[in-house]
C-alpha cells in the first residue's frame, strides 16, 4: 500500500506542476502585453503633442508674419513723408534715400530764404530812391552796402529790376520745393507698397551680347530663366 502511494505521488506531482506551467506563462505574457500596450499609447501621445506643439509654433509664425505684413502701411509711409520729408523712407527703411531726400527738398528751400532776403533789401532800397529818402541817415543805414551805390545814383529801374528778379526766383524756389516734397511722398508710397513684393529667384531676365547666326553677326541675347538650372537663351534683337 505504501508502495501505491508512493508511486501515485511520483506520478501526481509532475503532473501538476507541469499543469501550472501554462498559467504562469499567460500571465507573464498579458503583463507584457499590457505593458507594450502602455508604452505604445504613451508614445501615440507624445508624437501627437509634439505635432501639436509643431502645428501651434506654425500657426504662431504665420500669425506673426500676417501681422508684421500688416503694420507695414503705404498709407503711414505716405502720411510721414507729407509731415516730414524722410520720415516715410525711413519707416520703410530706406536710409540710403534720406540724404537724396533731403538734398532735393533743401537745396530749393535755402534758395528760397536766400531770394526772399535779398528781395527785401532790393524793396527797401527802392523805398528809399522812390520816397527820396536817401538823405535820411537812418534810411541810408538801412541800405544793403551792396546796394548803396544804386541808391546814390538813384538807379530806380535797376533796384526794381532787382527786386523783379529776385521775387522770380522766390516762386521758383517755392515751386520746386514742394515739387520734391510731393515726390518724396509719392516714393515713399510705392516703396511701401513694393516691400511686400517678391520675385522667385528661379525667374531671371539677362541680357548679354551675342555671336548670332552663321555669319557671325554680333547682336543682344535676352536669356530668359525659368528655374536655376534651365536657362533658355532666345534673341530678339541684332546689332548690325
Amino acid at each position: 500500500m505504501s508502495r501505491f502511494l508512493v508511486f501515485a505521488c511520483l506520478v501526481l506531482i509532475p503532473a501538476l506542476l507541469k499543469a501550472q506551467v501554462p498559467d504562469s506563462v499567460v500571465v507573464k505574457r498579458d503583463s507584457i502585453m499590457r505593458e507594450n500596450s502602455r508604452e505604445a499609447v504613451e508614445a501615440a501621445a507624445k508624437k501627437e503633442d509634439s505635432i501639436n506643439k509643431k502645428l501651434t509654433s506654425l500657426d504662431t509664425l504665420a500669425l506673426q508674419d500676417s501681422i508684421n505684413k500688416a503694420k507695414h502701411s503705404p498709407r503711414k509711409a505716405a502720411i510721414r513723408s507729407a509731415i516730414m520729408p524722410g520720415l516715410g523712407q525711413i519707416y520703410n527703411k530706406k536710409y540710403w534715400k534720406v540724404p537724396i531726400v533731403y538734398a532735393a527738398v533743401g537745396i530749393p528751400a535755402g534758395l528760397f530764404v536766400y531770394n526772399k532776403n535779398w528781395y527785401d533789401r532790393t524793396r527797401y532800397a527802392l523805398s528809399v530812391v522812390a520816397n527820396n529818402s536817401y538823405n535820411n541817415a537812418d534810411s541810408m543805414a538801412r541800405v544793403h552796402t551792396r546796394l548803396k551805390p544804386l541808391v546814390d545814383l538813384k538807379a530806380e529801374g535797376s533796384l526794381l529790376n532787382y527786386r523783379n528778379e529776385f521775387r522770380k526766383n522766390m516762386d521758383y524756389s517755392i515751386l520746386f520745393t514742394l515739387l520734391f516734397w510731393g515726390l518724396n511722398v509719392v516714393d515713399a508710397t510705392v516703396d511701401a507698397h513694393l516691400k511686400d513684393f517678391d520675385v522667385s529667384d528661379d525667374l531671371s531676365l539677362k541680357i548679354k551680347p551675342a555671336i548670332i547666326g552663321p555669319n557671325y553677326t554680333p547682336g543682344v541675347s535676352f536669356v530668359f530663366t525659368i528655374g536655376a538650372k534651365s536657362p533658355k537663351s532666345n534673341t530678339f534683337a541684332t546689332l548690325q
